[in-house]
């Protein structure tokens, strides 16, 4: 059987078979159209409309990047510096760019004080950007870019620097890497001294350099300098005498607060322990710690002066009033209350040199607990004095409608409230200032002192100076708080701490004083937290540190000294005393 012909393409009978002529016609004028939307589009976007492909050319190479506003300086009154922001760079890269060699990775690492291994891992991930030291001195940074290394780039930051490292730490807190506040005034006025970023446009090539400088689209606005109360010498002196009285006394913390009597503004504030907010590693939250302000504490016979200061303004007793001390007992309810001595009948002056417990509380029992309550309340207690600082505390003062006689009685003398050491500083002024309460300020005050509140009157708060002036004198519980040259007035305190609920063997112990007495110029409040070196009272440990700050802070400042200047005594002899000095009561 003979096979059939093959057909060739040329000879295809499909191919013989003639189309519609109206199809060829359409797909010509298709192609036409086309053709005339794309000129179209073309001479638009070109011709006309040119802004959207420009900004897409600018997309591949133009930048706005931010500029950093440099944060504003903190000073003391004086001028001095406390805290500055430096220049400092960060080291970035592009993973995708960074191909190092393994020299040029050890190399990098060793600049950077990082293991090679952890830069490695850096420069592996997905991401597009990533920091591989933040925060790094100019002359390390320089030698970082003389390597001259693929993918790897620098941009400058501001990192703080506290020249008076942890003297003045608690006061002024510390910024984080991104030079924003984290503690302290720099959290707390941490809008006033950031500042506003800038900006600026600028042309970078395909490894991420600048190449050109465009334009400035908004110039950074640096952030205000801010002067505060703090007076720096006496900043130190404070420091110093506090750091000595925790290690002498092997006492778990202290803190110390410095106020101008005259304008009610912070000159010093202490704490310790404290730390460096220039090296911040491995702190610890008792370092952390701001316990002028944050932590709070009953204030023990501090407080009895405020009694007496309420019985004399009511005009219920004078300060020769005598009052019978019952031989240092006294049972209310179930519950008596004791005095260190016996002293038998007391003038109301003498209560309070002495410290008597049962003499306080006589006192205050001629009062009801809403006047006392009241009392205390227009002192400041129970309340933030405002100063806007991170974490301030209000202290404890209840309602006096749930108050049981012992407790208004053990309230009398420092127990069963709580305060911080500022608030028991600035009632103090209330003595210092003739009966008027100023409010406290961590800033510099330009003008007059805003004005403050009149407590109790002038002729009271006179008579209560004399009054303080015994109780720091030979015969008082505090004649190591004096000081040659000068005239001092304050109370000691000793309370037994509560923990759990329950007072333990554990001890506060403080001190509040002002001098001159003649013309009151500086209040210093001292407490010592658990000394555990023998000695717990607080004419014995907190009221020395009062006397060495005091004194150098009068001399610093040029006041002139109030008393002719003779040797201290410390206390009157026992031959010719028949006793021995006081010691405030518990």
């Amino acid at each position: 059987m003979k096979k059939p012909a093959p057909v060739t393409l040329n000879h295809n009978p499909l191919l013989r078979r003639e189309l519609p002529a109206w199809r060829a016609r359409l797909v010509l004028v298709g192609l036409l159209a086309g053709s005339c939307a794309l000129v179209a589009r073309a001479a638009w976007l070109q011709g006309f409309n040119n802004e959207f492909l420009q900004a897409k050319g600018e997309s591949r190479y133009a930048r706005v990047i931010e500029v950093p506003a440099t944060r504003g300086r903190i000073t003391d009154r004086n001028g001095e510096v406390l805290a500055v922001s430096t220049p400092v760079r960060s080291i970035w890269a592009i993973p995708a760019d960074a191909r190092l060699s393994p020299a040029d990775a050890r190399a990098l690492a060793a600049l950077l004080e990082m293991d090679v291994a952890e830069l490695n891992d850096r420069l592996v991930s997905a991401r597009d950007f990533v920091y591989l030291r933040r925060q790094l001195a100019p002359e390390i940074a320089e030698k970082v870019a003389a390597l001259k290394l693929p993918g790897i780039h620098q941009q400058q930051e501001y990192r703080r620097y506290y020249p008076g490292g942890e003297t003045a730490a608690h006061i002024l807190g510390f910024t984080g890497v991104e030079d924003r506040g984290q503690e302290g005034v720099e959290l707390a006025y941490d809008r006033m001294l950031a500042g506003v970023p800038g900006s600026r446009r600028v042309i970078k090539d395909r490894r991420g350099q600048i190449v050109e400088d465009v334009e400035s689209i908004r110039p950074p606005r640096d952030g205000d300098d801010l002067a505060l109360s703090i007076d720096g010498r006496i900043q130190y002196l404070a420091y110093a005498a506090l750091r000595e009285a925790v290690r002498a006394h092997k006492a778990k913390a202290g803190a110390v607060v410095v106020l101008d009597a005259r304008t009610g503004e912070v000159l010093a504030l202490a704490n310790a322990p404290t730390y460096n907010p220039n090296n911040r590693a491995n702190l610890s939250g008792a370092q952390l710690r701001n316990r002028v302000i944050t932590d709070t504490f009953e204030p023990g016979s501090t407080l009895k002066p405020f009694v007496a200061a309420l019985a004399i303004d009511r005009g219920k007793f004078t300060a020769d009033s005598p009052i019978d001390t019952e031989q240092g007992r006294l049972t209310i309810g179930r519950a008596t209350i004791h005095d260190t001595s016996r002293h038998g009948m007391l003038t109301l002056a003498q209560v309070v040199q002495k410290s008597s417990n049962v003499g306080t509380v006589k006192v205050a029992m001629t009062f009801s607990p809403q006047e006392m309550w009241a009392f205390y309340d227009a002192l400041g207690f129970g309340a933030p004095l405002g100063l806007g600082f991170p974490g301030e505390a209000a202290g404890r003062l209840r309602d006096p409608k749930t108050w049981r006689p012992i407790e208004q009685a053990t309230m009398s003398y420092g127990h069963g409230l709580s305060v911080t050491l500022i608030q028991l500083a600035r009632a103090y002024l209330v003595f210092a200032r003739d009966g008027e309460l100023l409010p406290v300020s961590l800033v510099r005050q330009a003008g007059p002192p805003k004005a403050g509140k009149q407590v109790i009157s002038p002729q009271t708060a006179r008579q209560m100076r004399a009054i303080l002036e015994m109780a720091a004198a030979p015969g008082g519980t505090a004649p190591k708080a004096q000081i040659p040259g000068y005239r001092v007035a304050g109370k000691t305190g000793t309370a037994h701490k509560l923990e759990g609920g329950r007072y333990t063997d554990k001890y506060v112990s403080s001190f509040v004083g002002f001098a001159p007495v003649s013309a009151p110029r500086l209040i210093v409040a001292v407490m010592i937290d658990e000394p555990s070196a023998g000695q717990h009272y607080g004419g014995a440990v907190a009221a020395p540190v009062f006397a060495r700050i005091a004194e150098s802070a009068l001399r610093a400042l040029g006041v002139a000294p109030d008393a002719p200047l003779k040797p201290l005594q410390l206390a009157r002899p026992a031959h010719a005393a028949g006793d021995t000095p006081a010691r405030e009561a518990m």
